[in-house]
């Protein structure tokens, strides 16, 4: 059965011919999937060290769990995974700035970003949309990433605030309608 031509210009799926090897076209596949922000945060030894990740999936309802994907060259996770609990702040409209800094690869990403810490060590940002307390539950191998689940032992949720959405390599408003 011949079908007519899709009105976007894919004609057929065979026009996905092109291999997912090259990096950079991959980046720009997944930008075209929009994605909130997340901080992922401790104390350790008294100081706070986090992370920016995009990639945070909620995923499973009982037991309470959460998943973050990791770059394997990070050097904040292995500091992160050492500490019992993690703050995970879920960043709101406004705040690509903090996003910004905690995914810089120099200086102090905590400065100019205003956060607290619970009596466990997990570390979250002001003006967040949500903050769980997690430890860590598993970490799995996914290719150049590691797949990292976290139990949430506590969680705080301020659903009136709009999302940070990372959306093509920028951070976009949702629409309002």
């Amino acid at each position: 059965m011949l079908r007519p031509p899709a009105p976007d210009g894919w004609s057929s799926v065979n026009s996905l011919n092109t291999a997912p090897a090259n990096p950079e076209l991959l980046r720009q596949a997944f930008g075209c999937f929009p994605s909130g922000v997340t901080a992922v945060c401790a104390l350790d030894s008294g100081s706070p060290v986090g992370m920016a990740a995009s990639t945070f999936t909620p995923v499973s309802l009982s037991p309470a769990l959460i998943s973050v994907c990791v770059q394997g060259t990070s050097t904040t996770w292995p500091r992160l995974r050492q500490r019992s609990r993690v703050g995970v702040s879920v960043l709101a409209e406004g705040q690509d700035a903090i996003c910004r800094s905690l995914a810089g690869k120099t200086g102090d990403r905590f400065a100019g970003v205003d956060w607290d810490a619970d009596e466990e060590g997990g570390v979250y940002i002001h003006g967040a949309s949500l903050r769980l307390n997690c430890s860590l539950h598993a970490e799995l191998p996914g290719g150049d990433h590691t797949i990292v689940l976290l139990e949430i032992h506590g969680l705080k949720a301020e659903p009136e605030r709009e999302p940070l959405v990372f959306h093509n390599s920028r951070f976009r408003r949702l629409a309002i309608s």
